[in-house]
């Protein structure tokens, strides 16, 4: 029998060689590295030529990276304004609404002081009402033209008490209830009121014509001196009208007269007053149904 080889499996001369080879170029790089140290230690200036090459060398991919560093910086915060600015524009959309709306309600506040201030004008009138109250509502889509009231017998309404609003006459007290009355209004096709021209002493009637307009119609008939634009203002005849409170303006010349468009139109008047009656003596014994109604309840009291 063969006596075992003294060779170890998988040994051979090569790889010894690679094996001694690795070790010489270990120390040689060691012996370089450990020259180099002392070269560095004792001249420090002496590889700088070479490390400027490097970092010439190495530069054109350092401003690569630094772009592509800078680009994807970008990129992101783009990214990051864009959602931003949509919650900023939510935001601003929110305020903006809420702008509108406290406009809104300063412009309501606004209009309700204006209100008020007409209703005081209404108080701080030189006759003092009988009451102030709300005009409930209206007519409009018939030849009679009735307004109703909030206020009635219960707080001193009477038949034939004249009814105004800030800017001029409305009508007079038709019916009576507990607590509401009903008003002729100037435009009714039963209406007749005593005017005169406020810049001088031109007299006529204010009569309805059932449309919402006044038919001026003159007393002395003959030159028509009535002009397109002139106001009309209640004379103090007939006894129901203090004189002087504004009725219509007139917008178009007839024969006659002219017709007029009421200054104190129902339809916008949110408050009334009724007032006493001008000259109660001179309207209590006459023949028409109001003047006899009004006639029967003083006599009543």
């Amino acid at each position: 029998m063969a006596p075992p080889s003294s060779r170890r499996s998988g040994h051979s001369r090569r790889a010894q060689y690679t094996v001694f080879t690795g070790y010489v170029i270990a120390a040689i790089g060691a012996v370089i590295g450990g020259v180099l140290l002392a070269i560095s230690l004792w001249n420090p200036g002496a590889f700088r030529g070479l490390r400027g090459t490097a970092g010439d060398t190495i530069e054109p991919a350092g401003q690569a990276t630094a772009v592509a560093r800078d680009g994807a910086g970008g990129f992101f915060e783009n990214i990051a304004a864009y959602y931003r600015a949509g919650s900023k524009n939510a935001a601003l959309k929110q305020e903006l609404e809420l702008a509108r709306i406290r406009l809104a309600e300063a412009d309501a506040v606004e209009q309700e002081n204006l209100r008020l201030k007409r209703l005081l004008a209404l108080r701080d009138s030189e006759v003092e009402p009988i009451v102030t109250t709300r005009l409930v509502g209206s007519t409009s889509s018939s030849a009679r033209r009735f307004a109703y009231l909030g206020a009635g017998r219960s707080s001193g309404v009477r038949v034939g008490m004249p009814v105004r609003s800030p800017k001029g006459v409305v009508g007079r007290i038709l019916e009576v209830g507990q607590s509401s009355s009903r008003v002729l209004l100037l435009t009714d096709s039963e209406s007749v009121l005593p005017v005169r021209r406020a810049k001088d002493d031109t007299v006529a009637f204010a009569e309805g014509r059932g449309d919402g307009l006044l038919r001026i119609r003159l007393i002395n008939l003959g030159l028509n001196p009535i002009e397109k634009g002139d106001l009309f203002v209640t004379s103090g005849a007939g006894g129901y009208y203090r004189p002087g409170v504004a009725v219509a303006i007139v917008h178009e010349v007839t024969a006659d007269g002219g017709v007029a468009r009421l200054v104190a139109d129902p339809a916008s008047a949110d408050f009334v007053s009724v007032e006493p009656i001008w000259q109660p003596e001179a309207v209590v014994g006459s023949n028409t149904p109001i003047e006899q109604e009004l006639g029967e309840e003083e006599e009543a009291e």
